[in-house]
């Protein structure tokens, strides 16, 4: 059956908004009293433009309060009135000119724009170079025969490259111009489609002059351009997916005759009884009631050595049970649990850094209607003054072409690809272009504490009071966990070859046992390893352990956390560089307390990420604009609310995804270096934009007056974008010290489970 025709065919059936509006309930959650929240894919949006035509065209819907584009993820976040019917977004979205649907945190949509860019730019810069080619005979003196040949071959090249190459641009100003507004494409489409148009129109009546190589080129820079620009902002990957797959797909339920059954986790509702094996992660917040454990609770704390769980203890969803199981109680649904918070947070945090308007934005949204005018008064100036309908649509089209973006479009990121390139020569990583205008901006830094002021692997101290043979021992039985403090005894073995035992076992919450003939050793908690209570060592805010041979000590292990390289000298140059600066950390109080106090800044301890969230959005509240360093699970809440962020390379994943910066030494230079190389790049950008305008100034007044012909525009063109990438390359960076062994170990992530608690 043909479906083509008139009464022939499928016939189309349209969508049931009733039904569409059931889904999109479904699909939302509630935020507030009688407010839900719905989240949209955009795939079609990528610019400034595309931000605010979005946002006004949902927030003028009857019952949205609140929509919120993200352009990194290109997601759209709408708060509605849940009191009536779903205002139709998807349907508005569309009517403007954009395709969305509900959105899926777990699909891993394909981004294929860079893709499109790329070929488009390969096809461009090969039908260029070789129209240039050919314009070169003809600009030598080319018999009329000969010219006329080669403008038809040139044609030949340059049409199919215009279709191909020039479809990025087409798209977005068709769109625009078929839904009555106007955008930065449409100048440059007109431009381009005119100067091909009268190249033909030459070349059809065998004149001397035509302007392929100006059309073609023109699309080959803006390329350059929209590629840069886009991979800078494609780095730019948000952690929520990350974190979200930190939850616990399901758990096995006790159902109430007693057997055992596989769950998802968004069908455990509180109050169900769970069995929690070792290696698993808790699906959601619950309560011990049967059996001891070692918890791994960076993702609350920030701290690498893991907690006690015991009968009564309460867990956080998505920390993971180290060692033991256990049976716990659900009291939280999924949805309700400490870890779907920190998405939100998350979130949220993410539309909040999107509402920043680059540079570069914020002067497009001044250049299409300039443009446009100017080109429109020069043809009609000069139809005016000549009647010659060929020599004003000739000089409006050099208007078009001479005043093309390309400096702009470069201006940006060509800036933010030399920054990146000399942040990584000096080990820093930027992963958001966008993040370097926010970095020159910060007036305030707040540090975490362990893993980012220290390296977050506690080391061995006064190992001088303990023999050799004893520290062998201790080392012997460590080397059989995975613990912070066992592995830092582990590496202070000393005989070779180390001691050996018949038998070593783990008791999870307390530490190792090793049998060696009829004698026992424990490694670990002083109340568990030794039998006297007259033994045990005083109460100290010290990490240590203690080794006893059948439950006499032995000897007592101490340990600390090495400061970073440089936090001293990276202090005081933010100092006198007047920012203000403040330590925040989940550690107890006492170890943050010296801390700071050595540095001499204020600290915050005990803090949970949402308390660090709200503390940096506390500090926004009052003006000031954050650079939050961090590097734990429990940092990434406000790492995503900072105006700006790094993380150590040592960060966990999730850290990482979503900072803006990630340096891979264990320096802390990196910080104030960071910063004055963002200001440097903040001068320079400002500086490329000046040139742009200045061009225009000097440059338009001359096509304007017809002194200028498309060709002579398009070589203006270019050298304007060369001089803006010249004026790039002068951006300089700071040379720091080669990575350390140290750092490239840090920088994998190595870590693993915990079996040996020590005594706090």
């Amino acid at each position: 059956m043909s479906c083509c025709g008139s009464g022939a065919g499928y016939q189309q059936i349209a969508p049931d908004p009733l039904a569409a509006g059931e889904e999109v309930r479904l699909a939302s959650r509630v935020v507030a009293d009688d407010v839900r929240q719905t989240d949209l894919s955009v795939p079609s949006v990528h610019c400034g433009g595309c931000i605010r035509t979005i946002e006004k065209v949902l927030g003028e819907l009857d019952g949205v309060e609140q929509a919120r584009v993200n352009l990194s993820t290109r997601r759209v976040t709408i708060r509605w009135r849940a009191d009536g019917v779903p205002p139709p977004f998807i349907e508005a979205l569309r009517g403007a000119g954009y395709e969305a649907h509900l959105f899926d945190i777990d699909a891993d949509e394909k981004d294929s724009t860079l893709s499109e860019l790329v070929r488009a730019l390969a096809v461009s810069g090969f039908a260029a170079s070789n129209i240039m080619l050919l314009s070169v005979s003809i600009w030598s003196g080319a018999e009329p025969e000969t010219r006329d040949l080669f403008h038809w071959i040139s044609a030949l090249i340059a049409f199919p490259a215009l279709a191909y190459s020039g479809r990025v641009f087409f798209r977005s100003a068709w769109r625009a111009l078929k839904h009555g507004r106007t955008a930065m494409d449409v100048p440059i489409s007109l431009g381009v489609l005119l100067a091909f148009g009268m190249s033909l129109y030459e070349t059809v009546q065998r004149g001397s002059h035509a302007y392929f190589d100006a059309s073609i080129s023109l699309l080959f820079f803006l390329l350059i351009g929209r590629t840069l620009d886009h991979m800078m902002r494609d780095r730019a990957r948000p952690a929520v997916k990350g974190l979200a797959r930190l939850a616990a797909r399901g758990a096995l339920v006790v159902q109430p005759g007693g057997t055992q059954t596989y769950l998802s986790v968004s069908e455990i509702q509180p109050g169900m009884t769970i069995m929690l094996a070792a290696g698993e992660r808790v699906p959601v917040d619950a309560r011990v009631t049967k059996g001891i454990s070692d918890l791994d609770v960076s993702l609350v704390s920030g701290e690498s050595v893991p907690q006690l769980a015991s009968p009564g203890s309460v867990l956080r969803a998505g920390t993971l049970n180290l060692t033991g199981p256990l049976t716990i109680v659900a009291t939280a649904a999924a949805g309700d649990s400490f870890l779907a918070e920190m998405v939100r947070m998350m979130e949220a945090d993410e539309q909040g850094r999107s509402t920043y308007r680059r540079i570069a934005d914020r002067a497009a949204g001044l250049y299409a209607p300039v443009v446009h005018l100017t080109a429109f008064v020069t043809l009609i100036g000069w139809l005016v003054v000549t009647g010659d309908i060929h020599r004003a649509v000739t000089c409006a089209i050099a208007v078009l072409i001479i005043t093309c973006p390309c400096a702009l479009d470069l201006a940006v990121p060509m800036v933010q690809v030399v920054a990146a390139r000399r942040l990584f020569e000096n080990g820093i990583m930027l992963r958001d272009g966008g993040a370097l205008e926010r970095l020159a901006e910060i007036d305030t830094v707040v540090f975490d504490k362990t893993g980012t002021l220290t390296l977050g692997n506690p080391r061995l101290i006064d190992t001088g009071a303990v023999t050799p043979q004893t520290l062998a021992i201790a080392a012997a039985i460590a080397s059989h966990s995975r613990h912070p403090y066992s592995r830092a005894l582990a590496a202070a073995q000393t005989l070779n070859p180390p001691m050996s035992f018949e038998d070593i076992s783990e008791h999870p919450g307390s530490g190792l046992e090793a049998r060696s003939g009829a004698s026992v050793y424990r490694l670990g908690r002083a109340a568990w390893a030794l039998s006297c209570a007259s033994e045990l060592p005083p109460p100290s805010d010290e990490a240590s352990v203690v080794l006893a041979k059948d439950g006499r000590q032995l000897a007592e292990f101490h340990f600390n956390d090495r400061l970073r390289a440089d936090v001293g000298e990276a202090i005081t140059r933010l100092t006198s560089d007047g920012f203000a600066m403040e330590v925040v950390s989940g550690d107890r109080e006492e170890p943050v307390r010296v801390l700071a106090a050595d540095l001499g800044v204020p600290y915050t301890a005990r803090v949970l990420p949402g308390g660090k969230a709200e503390h940096v959005a506390s500090l926004a509240t009052a003006g000031r604009k954050v650079l939050m360093v961090g590097d734990g699970l429990n940092d990434t809440p406000a790492l995503a609310a900072a105006y700006a962020s790094m993380a150590p390379a040592s960060a966990a994943d999730i850290g990482r995804n979503v900072a803006d910066l990630v340096f891979l030494h264990e320096s802390l230079s990196a910080v104030p270096q960071a910063i004055a190389l963002a200001r440097a790049a903040g001068r320079l950008v400002r500086q490329n934009l000046a040139l742009a305008v200045v061009y225009n100034l000097v440059a338009v007044p001359i096509a304007v007056l017809g002194n200028v012909t498309p060709l002579a525009a398009a070589v203006a063109m270019s050298g304007s974008s060369i001089v803006v990438v010249a004026n790039a390359l002068r951006l300089k960076g700071e040379r720091t010290a080669p990575r350390t062994q140290a750092a490239e170990v840090s920088a994998t992530g190595v870590a693993g489970p915990t079996v040996l608690e020590a005594a706090e």
